[in-house]
C-alpha cells in the first residue's frame, strides 16, 4: 500500500468516526432536498442524488471511482453495475445515517453489496445480526456464506455452533444433507465436536449416505476413518457398524474395522498408555464443558490436586501440576478464557498472591497480588472484573475488598463491606455483587449486603432466616439462592468439609472444593 492510499483509507476511517449526530441529519436533509448535491448515482436507470465527499467517507471504493485519473472531475452522473436499487438505497442512507435497516430478507444481499462497496460499518453490522440469528436450521447456511465474503469472527461463531449444536443440528436441518463430502469430513473430524457418543457420528453419516446414496456410498471409508470407532461399546460397534451393508461392502473399510478393534483391544488392557500413542480412533473429543476441582484440603493438609470432570464421559482426570505448591481456602473465578487461584492458605501462610491457569496451554502465570492476605476468601466476577471480598488474614477477618482487572494488571480497593466476614458464600445479579453470611470471629453470620459498583457503596439487605458460614451462593433466574453448608463443631473457625460453587462461564464450569 502506498503512502497515498494508507493516508486516503485513515481519512475515511476518522471521517466515519467523526461524523456527529448532527452533521449527518444536516447532510441528509440537503440530500433529500437535492442541495449541494454534486454526483447522482444511477442504478438501472433509478438514480440518486448525493454527496461525494460523503460516499467518500464511508467507503473506499466512491473514493476510487470519484478522484480515479480516469474520470473527468467535473462527471456528475456515475452508472454503477451490479446492484441493484433497494441496496444502493440502503448503501446511500448508511453514508448519511450511520445505520441501517437489516432484515432476514436484505441481509445476504447487503452483506454482498457493503462487501462489493467495502463498507466495513454494514459489513459488521450484517455480521452481528446473523449471528443474533444463528439457530440449528440456518448455522451450516449462515458459515458457508462466509466462504464469499470476509467475515472471520462470523465464521468461527457459525462454525462452533455447527460442532456445539451437531447432536441437535443434525435431526432439524435440512442444509445438513446438502453439505459436501468435504464439508461434512471437515466438522466430524474436529475435536471440538460435541456428541455424548461417537455412536451419533456414525449414525450422522449414514443419514447424509442416504440422501443421495448412489453417489455417496463410496464416500464412507473417508468418513468412517473419522468417527472414533473405538470409543463406541463393542457391541454396538461388531453389531450396527462393522456389519452395515456400506462398510462391509467396501473393502478400503476393511483397514479401518481390524485398526479399531485393535485400539479396543488397546484401550480395554492398558489405560496408562501414552498419549502419543493413542490411534485418531481412540482419542477422545474435546469436552464442551469441564469442572475443575482445585486443590483445597486432602488427607489433613492442603493439596495441589486439580481434577477435571468431563460431563459428557462421565469421567474424572487428574491434571495436577507438581510444579504448583498446596493452597487451601482459596477463592476461584473463571474470566476470558482463564482460571484465576486467589488466596489461599498452604497450612503455614496467608496468601495475597493470585494465580492465572490456561486450561488450554495448561500453563500456570503468577499475576499482580492482591493487597491484603485472604483466607476464606469470597469471589465473584462481574463485567469482567473479579471481586475478593472478606476473608481472614492470619490475625482477623476483614470487611475490605477489591477487584482486579485484566487488562491493566491490577488490583483496586473498593468500599469496605458493613461486616468483617470470612468463608461467606458470593454471586452477581442484575450488575451488582451479593454476599451472605460467613463468620466475623466470633459468630457466624445471617446478614446480607449488595454491592453497587457504579456508585461504589455496599448496601445491607433482608438477612437470611438461619447464620451460614461456608454457604453455597448462586444467582437464578431473577433469584440469589443460599445453600446449606456443613462445618465440624467444636472449632472457633467453621472448617468447611465441602462446599461445591458451580459457575457457568463460557463453557468453562468451576467447582472450589476447600
Amino acid at each position: 500500500m502506498d503512502g497515498s492510499a494508507a493516508h486516503s483509507g485513515c481519512s475515511a476511517s476518522l471521517m466515519e468516526r467523526k461524523m456527529s449526530a448532527m452533521a449527518c441529519e444536516v447532510f441528509n436533509e440537503l440530500r433529500l432536498e437535492g442541495k449541494l448535491c454534486d454526483v447522482i448515482i444511477d442504478v438501472n436507470g433509478c438514480q440518486f442524488n448525493a454527496h461525494k465527499n460523503i460516499l467518500c467517507s464511508c467507503s473506499h471504493y466512491f473514493r476510487a471511482l470519484f478522484t480515479s485519473g480516469w474520470n473527468n472531475m467535473e462527471k456528475v452522473v456515475y452508472k454503477i453495475p451490479g446492484i441493484s436499487p433497494e441496496m444502493m438505497k440502503l448503501v446511500i442512507e448508511y453514508a448519511y445515517t450511520r445505520t441501517v435497516s437489516i432484515t432476514a430478507e436484505n441481509v445476504e444481499s447487503l452483506l454482498g453489496t457493503a462487501d462489493q462497496f467495502n463498507i466495513m460499518g454494514i459489513i459488521r453490522l450484517c455480521c452481528e445480526f446473523l449471528k443474533s440469528q444463528l439457530c440449528l436450521e440456518n448455522c451450516i447456511g449462515i458459515c458457508r456464506l462466509t466462504n464469499h465474503y470476509h467475515c472471520p469472527s462470523l465464521r468461527q461463531t457459525a462454525y462452533m455452533f455447527i460442532l456445539h449444536n451437531f447432536e441437535e443440528l443434525i435431526k432439524v436441518s435440512t442444509e445438513f444433507l446438502d453439505l459436501s463430502i468435504d464439508e461434512l469430513t471437515d466438522i466430524i473430524e474436529k475435536d471440538e465436536l460435541n456428541v455424548k457418543q461417537e455412536e451419533v457420528v456414525f449414525d450422522a453419516i449414514l443419514k447424509w449416505i442416504t440422501h443421495d446414496p448412489w453417489q455417496r456410498r463410496q464416500h464412507i471409508p473417508i468418513l468412517l476413518s473419522k468417527v472414533r470407532l473405538a470409543l463406541m461399546e463393542a457391541d454396538h460397534f461388531m453389531n450396527k457398524v462393522k456389519t452395515h451393508d456400506y462398510v462391509k461392502d467396501n473393502s478400503e473399510c476393511k483397514p479401518i474395522i481390524i485398526n479399531t478393534l485393535t485400539a479396543m483391544y488397546n484401550l480395554s488392557t492398558n489405560s496408562a498408555f501414552l498419549p502419543d500413542s493413542v490411534s485418531p480412533l481412540a482419542r477422545p473429543r474435546l469436552p464442551y464443558s469441564i469442572l475443575f476441582a482445585i486443590g483445597g484440603w486432602s488427607g489433613g493438609s492442603p493439596t495441589n490436586a486439580i481434577e477435571t470432570y468431563d460431563t459428557r464421559a462421565d469421567k474424572w482426570v487428574n491434571v495436577t501440576c507438581h510444579e504448583e505448591s498446596p493452597r487451601a481456602y482459596h477463592g476461584t473465578a473463571f474470566l476470558k478464557g482463564f482460571v484465576y487461584v486467589i488466596g489461599g492458605f498452604d497450612s503455614v501462610d496467608y496468601f495475597n498472591s493470585v494465580k492465572r491457569f490456561d486450561p488450554v496451554k495448561k500453563t500456570w502465570q503468577q499475576v499482580a497480588p492482591m493487597h491484603s492476605r485472604r483466607c476464606y476468601v469470597s469471589v465473584t466476577v462481574l463485567n469482567d472484573f473479579i471481586y475478593a471480598m472478606g476473608g481472614f488474614d492470619g490475625y482477623t477477618r476483614l470487611n475490605t475488598a477489591e477487584r482486579y482487572e485484566p487488562e491493566t494488571n491490577q488490583w483496586t480497593l473498593i468500599a469496605p463491606m458493613h461486616e468483617q466476614r470470612s468463608d461467606a458464600g458470593a454471586t452477581t445479579l442484575y450488575d451488582k455483587v451479593y454476599i451472605c453470611g460467613g463468620f466475623n470471629g466470633n459468630e457466624c453470620l445471617s446478614t446480607a449486603e449488595v454491592y453497587d459498583a457504579g456508585t461504589d457503596q455496599w448496601t445491607l439487605i433482608s438477612p437470611m432466616r438461619s447464620r451460614r458460614s461456608g454457604v453455597g451462593v448462586i444467582a437464578y433466574g431473577s433469584q440469589v439462592y443460599a445453600v446449606r453448608s456443613k462445618w465440624q463443631l467444636g472449632r472457633n473457625e467453621p472448617t468447611l468439609l465441602l462446599r461445591c460453587l458451580f459457575v457457568s462461564c463460557n463453557e468453562v464450569l468451576l467447582i472450589c472444593i476447600s
